[in-house]
């Protein structure tokens, strides 16, 4: 769980917040290449906006954003 203080957060800024990713390109190729779940669904975009309640799945962990 990361509690964010802004509207929203961007899934590649989201997965190296919580040390999913080490770099915004490392995040990129996680997303591009169809690991990184949200929500339950496939996400490919690096710039999908996660607002708090949202939840993202990657490598068998779950990252909830509030």
């Amino acid at each position: 769980m990361m509690k964010i203080h802004t509207p929203y957060i961007k899934l590649d800024s989201f997965m190296k917040a919580v040390n999913a990713a080490s770099t915004g390109g490392e995040a990129k190729l996680f997303i591009t290449s169809g690991k990184v779940l949200v929500n339950g669904e496939i996400e490919l975009r690096r710039g999908r906006k996660l607002l708090p309640g949202d939840w993202m799945e990657f490598e068998g962990k779950a990252y909830k954003v509030e």
